[in-house]
C-alpha cells in the first residue's frame, strides 16, 4: 500500500506557496486600506508627487498580475490532478473486474478495502482542491476587480483634484462605495472558510451564533426564527448549516437585499429550513445552469432525502424552501 502522507519536500513547497499568496494579498489589502484612509481625509496622498502615485499603481498592478498567474497555475495543477484520479479509477475498475473472476480470498478482500480507502481519500482531496479553486476564482472575479477599479479611480482623483474639485469629490464617493462592496464580498466569501463541523453546537445554536456575528458586520437586517427542540443527526445538521451559509453568502454578494429571514421549523415529520430575502431576485432557470452554489444546495438536500423548492423573479427577491426528514442520515 502506497504511503499517502505528504513528503517533507511537498510540505516545504506548500509553505512557500502559502507565503507567496499571503504576500500578494497583503499588498492588495494594504493598498485598499491606504485608499480608504485617503478617502476619509485621514491622510492626504494627493499632495505626493506624481511619481509616487505611479509607483503605488505599479505595485498594485504587479500584485494583481502575480495573483492572476498563481490562480492560473493552480487551475492547471487541479486539472492535472483530476486527470490522474480519473486514470487511476479506470485502472482500478479493470483490476477489480479481473479479481472478481477468481475465487475471492481474504487477502484480495483486504487489498480491495485498502484500495477503496486510498481512493476515497484521493476523491476527498480532489474535492478540496476544487473548492479552493472556486474560492480563488470568486476572489479574482469579485474582490480583485473591485480593488483594481478603486486604484484606477484613485489615480483619476489625483489628476482632477486641482482642476475640478466637484468631480474629484464624486470620484472619492465612488471609491467609498466600491470599498464597501469589496468589504461585503470578502465577508461573504469568508463564510465558506468556516469549519464544516458545528463545534459541539446543534443546528439552531450554530445558526444563532452565525447570525449574531453577521449582524455586527453587515448592514442587512437578518431575522432568525429557530425551533430549539429540533434535533437531527450530525451529518444532516452539517448539510443544513452549509446550505444556510451558502444562501447568506449569495444574498450578501448579489441580492442587494435590505432584509433576510431565516426560519428553522418543525413541519410534521420534516424539518423545514426557509430562507427569504427582499433583494433584486434572479431568473431561476438561468441561475440553475450557472450557479455552483445552487447546484451544491440541491446535492446536499438530495443526499438527505429531502425536497428543495426555490422561487425567484427579477425584482421580486428570492425564497428557498427546504424540507428534510427528521430521521435524515
Amino acid at each position: 500500500m502506497a504511503d499517502t502522507k505528504p513528503s517533507e519536500q511537498q510540505n516545504k513547497a506548500a509553505r512557500r506557496k502559502n507565503i507567496t499568496e499571503t504576500v500578494l494579498w497583503l499588498l492588495i489589502i494594504i493598498s485598499l486600506v491606504v485608499i480608504v484612509l485617503q478617502s476619509i481625509g485621514y491622510i492626504q496622498l494627493f499632495t505626493l508627487q506624481g511619481k509616487w502615485a505611479v509607483l503605488g499603481l505599479t505595485v498594485i498592478g504587479a500584485s494583481m498580475a502575480a495573483a492572476a498567474l498563481v490562480g492560473y497555475l493552480q487551475n492547471s495543477k487541479l486539472k492535472a490532478a483530476i486527470q490522474r484520479l480519473t486514470e487511476q479509477q479506470r485502472k482500478r475498475n479493470i483490476r477489480v473486474t479481473i479479481d472478481t473472476a477468481d475465487d475471492a480470498s481474504n487477502e484480495n478482500q483486504s487489498e480491495e478495502e485498502q484500495s477503496d480507502a486510498i481512493w476515497t481519500e484521493k476523491v476527498k482531496f480532489s474535492a478540496v482542491l476544487e473548492e479552493r479553486q472556486r474560492l480563488a476564482r470568486e476572489l479574482h472575479d469579485a474582490v480583485s476587480q473591485q480593488l483594481f477599479a478603486i486604484s484606477m479611480t484613485a489615480t483619476a482623483v489625483s489628476r482632477t483634484i486641482e482642476r475640478d474639485w466637484e468631480r474629484a469629490k464624486r470620484q472619492v464617493q465612488l471609491i467609498e462605495e466600491m470599498a464597501s462592496v469589496a468589504q461585503s464580498e470578502m465577508r461573504a466569501l469568508l463564510l465558506h472558510l468556516r469549519p464544516v463541523h458545528l463545534d459541539g453546537k446543534n443546528l439552531g445554536m450554530a445558526l444563532t451564533a452565525l447570525v449574531d456575528e453577521l449582524k455586527q458586520k453587515v448592514p442587512m437586517e437578518i431575522i432568525l426564527e429557530v425551533d430549539d427542540t429540533i434535533s437531527l443527526q450530525t451529518d444532516a445538521e452539517d448539510h443544513l448549516f452549509r446550505i444556510a451559509q451558502e444562501a447568506l453568502s449569495n444574498t450578501l454578494r448579489h441580492s442587494k437585499a435590505e432584509r433576510m429571514e431565516i426560519k428553522l421549523l418543525r413541519d410534521g415529520p420534516y424539518v423545514r429550513l426557509l430562507l427569504i430575502d427582499d433583494g433584486v431576485g434572479f431568473d431561476l432557470e438561468v441561475k440553475k445552469q450557472t450557479s455552483y452554489g445552487l447546484l451544491t444546495m440541491e446535492e446536499r438536500v438530495n443526499e438527505l432525502g429531502g425536497l428543495l423548492h426555490m422561487v425567484s423573479k427579477p425584482g421580486e427577491g428570492a425564497m428557498i424552501d427546504i424540507r428534510v426528514p427528521l430521521e435524515a442520515v
